[in-house]
């Protein structure tokens, strides 16, 4: 048997975490930190306990909620914790700061990254972390309801989608992620567009526009609703029957899940552009710097995002899978083809956002307002405006 050597004492109660507890390390236990929702933690803790029956080492997890995974910086996880699950968009930040190690690229990349999911993991010429899970905003539906959806944007808006009551989760962080697919959709997937402008002025307004009469199209509450709280919608009433962009969950396309199964397809395109692009999502898992035994760390991180592993206990589990082999073996069966099958295209041309230091900030800026452009209907010119002068200050930061 492998040992794990201590390096922790206790673990802190908190409250942006919500599962820590105060317990003693077990001498022999790799602890890690994923988030809250079956998606996240149930594959990882059936994982673990298979690879304790094939290795002897223990790999415990705590869970933090989807706003601390997409917000709290990974440098305040990894002195607590040997194994990160994280969001993309952080790599940079992580490279400045070397709280993770790197780690060597797969030997089966050219097979097993799904879209750009390894990819998004890349800064600065390294590897920070292991994609597990793929995901990327996608349209999804009820097929006993809803036979299909609307092909284009301009079809949606145009006052007949009313008939199948689409919804869009417009919690800030959601509306600003599908202003980018919209944004991406138009053929802006150079972003920044300038060091004045974070998206153009005619792709900005455009999909700027079109956020807003999706919003007045939907519920108000929309703007307080995650994915999942859609979905859970979609799945348990008849009060809407479709939804043109949120974050896809593949435990929605599994039979007897909730009351109700839904199918997942590409993103509707815009008249006159390209192919739809919805921003890439997913999870991947991070080794800290700090750990002591980084072998056993990066082993069990190379074990998960295995094929094997991906497309055996992981996602029997409730996981949804980032190895793309995964995604073309499994498509067919019952369980899994509404997810994997239906979002497959979706994943291949996801388009991957910022990833520079000053994004997160930018982020957190364009968030904090967005309910007003909601709310208070705020005119558009003037909220990209806004934005604009908050991402020039974001840049200026990330520059010092």
């Amino acid at each position: 048997m492998i040992i794990v050597e201590n390096r922790f004492t206790t673990i802190e109660k908190s409250a942006t975490f919500g599962y820590m507890a105060n317990r003693p390390r077990e001498h022999n236990q790799i602890r890690g930190i994923t988030w809250d929702h079956p998606r996240a933690y149930r594959c990882l803790e059936a994982s673990s306990r298979a690879f304790e029956a094939e290795h002897g080492v223990s790999v415990a997890w705590d869970r933090r909620s989807l706003q601390a995974f997409a917000d709290v910086p990974i440098q305040s996880l990894v002195e607590e914790y040997d194994l990160v699950v994280l969001d993309h968009p952080h790599v940079a930040q992580i490279a400045r700061s070397r709280c993770l190690r790197s780690l060597p690229f797969p030997s089966d990349a050219d097979i097993s990254s799904l879209g750009g999911s390894l990819e998004s993991y890349v800064w600065d010429d390294a590897l920070w972390a292991y994609p597990i899970d793929a995901a990327c905003q996608m349209a999804v539906r009820r097929p006993d309801l809803c036979a299909g959806i609307p092909p284009t944007w301009e079809e949606i808006l145009s006052g007949t989608a009313s008939k199948i009551k689409p919804i869009v989760p417009l919690l800030p962080v959601d509306a600003f992620d599908t202003f980018l697919s919209l944004v991406a959709s138009l053929g802006e997937v150079r972003l920044p567009h300038s060091d004045k402008e974070f998206v153009s002025s005619t792709n900005g307004l455009r999909a700027l526009k079109t956020l807003k009469a999706l919003y007045k199209m939907g519920p108000a509450e929309a703007t307080r609703w995650n994915p999942i709280r859609a979905l859970e919608a979609l799945a348990t009433t008849d009060e809407f029957r479709f939804s043109p962009c949120l974050f896809g969950y593949i435990n929605y396309a599994r039979p007897r899940f909730r009351d109700k199964t839904l199918a997942y397809s590409q993103l509707p395109r815009f008249d006159g552009a390209g192919p739809s692009r919805g921003i890439l999502g997913g999870a991947g898992l991070g080794v800290s710097a700090t750990m002591s035994r980084p072998d056993l760390g990066i082993a069990f991180a190379q074990w998960v995002a295995s094929e094997p592993i991906q497309s055996g206990v992981y996602l029997e589990n409730d996981g949804q899978p980032a190895h793309r082999r995964t995604w073309r073996t499994k498509g067919a069966e019952t369980n899994y083809s509404g997810f994997l099958s239906g979002a497959f295209p979706a994943m291949e041309t996801a388009w991957t956002r910022p990833r520079d230091v000053w994004f997160l900030g930018l982020v957190d800026d364009v968030c904090a307002v967005i309910d007003n452009f909601f709310h208070k209907d705020r005119n558009e010119e003037e909220f990209l405006r806004d934005m604009n002068k908050m991402y020039r200050g974001r840049l200026a930061e990330g520059s010092e």
